[in-house]
């Protein structure tokens, strides 16, 4: 807010990088976020992993949205286990147990929303 109390927008020039988990090197550019925005109710963040790319399970305390832009994501839950296309989406409710991995031979780029945002002590990944 500015001093006469009106909320200002607030323009994010540009994604702060961040390490991903994960057998391979996966790129994360958190645009909205607790690191790139110093934003808890939400995080916004274009994703890019390689070919062959696993990530470890988690039981997140925060719901995924996550849009597919190219290739396919694999989405496994106890339950099921998706493919999710290029202009598909999926939603991940806070609480399940899913891992995601990019097994397709061009890897894939989304973007994952995160409510409220993503941190590292609310992901509870499978050690």
């Amino acid at each position: 807010m500015n001093k006469s109390g009106d909320s200002v927008m607030e323009v994010i020039k540009k994604p702060t990088v961040i390490k991903a988990c994960g057998n391979k090197p996966k790129m994360i550019e958190e645009f909205i976020g607790r690191v790139n925005s110093q934003t808890s109710d939400v995080s916004i963040a274009r994703m890019k992993s390689p070919s062959g790319w696993e990530e470890p399970g988690q039981r997140p305390e925060f719901d995924e949205y996550t849009l597919v832009l190219k290739g396919f994501l694999r989405v496994k839950t106890e339950n099921q286990t998706v493919d999710i296309n290029a202009n598909e989406a999926i939603i991940s409710p806070r609480g399940q147990w899913v891992q995601y991995s990019t097994p397709g031979p061009e890897g894939a780029e989304y973007i994952a929303v995160c409510v409220p945002a993503f941190s590292p002590d609310s992901v509870h990944r499978d050690l």
